[in-house]
C-alpha cells in the first residue's frame, strides 16, 4: 500500500520556504480526495445545501481539509483562523448564470514559535444553482501575512479578486438594495 507524506515530510523535503511545503502538502491531500469526499458524503451534502445553501461549501471544506488541521496540530503549526479562513474577509465572483462561482479564503500558519510563516489563500469553485463543485479546490501560499498586504498580493494575482468586494461589504450592500426596494428603510 502506498504510503501518503505527512505534512512533516513536506516540511522536511522542503526546497522553498515552509508556506510553500505546506501549499504542496495542501494540493497534494486535495488533489488525492477532493472527489472522494463529494462521493462519500453525496447525500449529506445535498441535504445540507437544500436546508442551509452555500453553507454546504463550508460543510464540503471542513470535511476534506480535517486530515489537514490534523497534520498541522502534529507538526506545531496553526492556521489563524482555521482553514479555509475568514468568510466576512472572503471574496466570490463568477458567472452571471451563478453556477461557476469561486471564492478566495484565507489563513495566517503560525509555527511552533508562534511567528507567521506564511498565508494559504483556499480557492472554491462552486454553484449557487445547486450543489456542485466543478473543479478542484485550489491552494495559493504566499509570504504575506496582514490583511491589507494578503489583499494586494492577490489583487495583482487576479483582476477579478481585485474588483469582487470583501463579503461584508457585499453583504451592507445587498441589505440596503433590499432596504431601497421594499421601501421601509429596516435592515
Amino acid at each position: 500500500m502506498n504510503q501518503e507524506k505527512t505534512l512533516k515530510d513536506f516540511l522536511e523535503d522542503n526546497k522553498g520556504g515552509p508556506i510553500d511545503a505546506i501549499a504542496e502538502f495542501m494540493k497534494n491531500h486535495i488533489g488525492k480526495h477532493w472527489q472522494s469526499v463529494l462521493l462519500d458524503e453525496r447525500e449529506k451534502l445535498e441535504k445540507a445545501y437544500l436546508e442551509a445553501g452555500d453553507a454546504a461549501y463550508g460543510t464540503y471544506l471542513n470535511l476534506l481539509l480535517l486530515p489537514i488541521h490534523r497534520q498541522f496540530k502534529e507538526a506545531g503549526l496553526r492556521p489563524e483562523p482555521r482553514l479555509p479562513g475568514d468568510f466576512d474577509f472572503s471574496r466570490e465572483w463568477g458567472n452571471e448564470e451563478e453556477n461557476n462561482q469561486q471564492r478566495w479564503m484565507w489563513s495566517t500558519i503560525y509555527g511552533s514559535d508562534e511567528e507567521p510563516l506564511g498565508t494559504i489563500v483556499t480557492i472554491t469553485h462552486h454553484d449557487h444553482t445547486r450543489f456542485r463543485i466543478p473543479r478542484q479546490p485550489g491552494i495559493i501560499a504566499l509570504n504575506e501575512t496582514r490583511k491589507d498586504d494578503v489583499v494586494e498580493a492577490l489583487s495583482l494575482l487576479s483582476p477579478d479578486f481585485k474588483q469582487a468586494l470583501e463579503f461584508t461589504i457585499e453583504y451592507e450592500l445587498y441589505l440596503r438594495s433590499q432596504q431601497n426596494e421594499d421601501g421601509t428603510g429596516a435592515v
